[in-house]
């Protein structure tokens, strides 16, 4: 496998599936930095994880346009793809949360593996299909979990996913890769751990904690917060996803770690001590209380990601405490970002 030249981002017209979400958001923000002149058509159905306040913010972007639909309508999809013609297609689009997945299955297949279904015999039968790439944003969660003296998931583990979420997204991926090698689609798969940052929805863990204790309430913990999570600063994601796509490689697959390893105890604690010591949040407003556990929870996740380095030269660029740091006074500086309803 070889490497062009950095910033070698070959790529004019990007479509970006759940563009309006956490992650998508964040990478379209970088790209239109990263790559100018690319044009980029953010396709997103628009859920409860979706603030206005970042479709405003992403409509001031430079060669950037919306459109709202949903990738289980396969006619209207198509009709995107024929009239953008993308040679780029970076599917971002996914239902996320584990708990609401375990609450409501079906609406997880047809997001994340119908969506995709969709998509690729779109382009299967399509003129795009030779001049096209299909990146696929996927999960550590698809490896199931690991015990604390195990190795940590390489490109080559089994998938053993536990939620009806991971399981439709280690779906995906099998699809993905079948349908390239039967009908030679170009693809990447990349399967990230747990991401954490600006403009994420409060009903994960990180923005929960601190949104909770700006206001006084507890927080709620898993079993006994022991489960360990490998947390990733979303801008070093990004980084990872804009290197992979300006390189030479495909049909491949990466995984990419924050390398950061701790417990949701943990975790609290860290926040508890930098609301306490940066942001003068009172030790009485700091609490947690224990609640049932989740059912199926994985204990413990962790990223190798020596294969990205190795290739590729990927090298994280933050650290985690500073990030968790800013992360907090994003929170802080804006605690209304989403008391807005998304324009459903």
């Amino acid at each position: 496998m070889s490497q062009k030249n950095k910033n070698s981002f070959q790529y004019k017209r990007v479509l970006v599936t759940g563009g309006g979400g956490f992650i998508g958001s964040s990478y379209i923000n970088s790209l239109t930095n990263f790559s100018p002149e690319s044009k980029i058509l953010n396709l997103d159905k628009i859920t409860y994880a979706t603030s206005e306040k970042t479709l405003k913010e992403l409509n001031g972007l430079k060669n950037y346009s919306f459109i709202k639909s949903d990738l289980i309508n396969e006619e209207n999809l198509r009709e995107i793809y024929e009239d953008f013609q993308p040679d780029l297609v970076v599917n971002f689009a996914a239902e996320s949360h584990v708990d609401n997945s375990i609450g409501g299955p079906v609406d997880f297949i047809k997001s994340n593996f119908v969506g995709v279904l969709n998509q690729l015999e779109i382009l299967r039968s399509s003129p795009l299909k030779n001049n096209c790439l299909f990146h696929q944003i996927s999960t550590d969660e698809i490896f199931g979990d690991l015990n604390l003296s195990d190795q940590s998931f390489t490109e080559d583990h089994p998938y053993r996913p536990s939620s009806p979420y991971s399981s439709s997204k280690a779906s995906a991926n099998h699809l993905i890769r079948a349908w390239s090698r039967t009908y030679n689609l170009n693809h990447l798969i990349t399967n990230c751990s747990n991401n954490f940052g600006p403009r994420q929805h409060p009903e994960k863990i990180i923005p929960k904690i601190i949104l909770n204790s700006f206001e006084g309430k507890a927080i709620p913990i898993y079993g006994d917060g022991l489960n360990i999570r490998d947390w990733l600063f979303v801008e070093d994601h990004i980084s990872a996803l804009l290197l992979i796509q300006s390189s030479d490689v495909i049909n491949d697959t990466f995984n990419i770690g924050g390398g950061t390893e701790i417990s949701n105890l943990e975790l609290l604690e860290t926040i508890f001590n930098i609301l306490s010591e940066k942001f003068n949040v009172q030790n009485k407003d700091l609490s947690k209380e224990f609640v049932k556990d989740r059912e199926g929870h994985d204990r413990r996740y962790s990223i190798n990601s020596s294969k990205l380095k190795s290739v590729l030269g990927w090298n994280q660029n933050s650290d985690f405490k500073k990030s968790l740091v800013s992360t907090v006074e994003w929170y802080k500086n804006n605690s209304e970002w989403w008391k807005i309803d998304p324009p459903l």
